[in-house]
């Protein structure tokens, strides 16, 4: 009995500290291995005429990455469920009859 590890409770909130970046993204690639999740999140700009005439023949925009984020594999359903209710509060709240939930993919 004396063996058993002591169970501790406790909350993790993020340290605030005003120098860390805050970026913006309005694209997210995701990637995985059997491992480990990586979210790649990217800015995408309107594009110019010359680029969407490239993007045309292409096939393909290229947009700069902001953040590179590889979390372990057991961390996504958290990740998932913590997205899910935000997701809940946030339609809740600030209902837009312009955002229709479910009505297509996200990427």
């Amino acid at each position: 009995m004396a063996d058993q590890p002591k169970q501790i409770n406790f909350t993790i909130v993020p340290d605030d500290d005003a120098s860390a970046p805050r970026t913006y993204a309005n694209f997210c690639s995701i990637a995985h291995t059997p491992f480990d999740f990586t979210l790649t999140f990217c800015e995408v700009m309107p594009l110019t005429d010359k680029e969407i005439k490239a993007a045309e023949s292409e096939h393909i925009v290229k947009a700069p990455v902001r953040a590179k984020i590889v979390v372990p594999v057991q961390f996504v359903p958290n990740l998932i469920a913590a997205l899910q209710e935000h997701w809940r509060v946030y339609s809740e709240s600030y209902s837009n009859p312009g955002w229709n939930k479910g009505t297509g993919p996200v990427h």
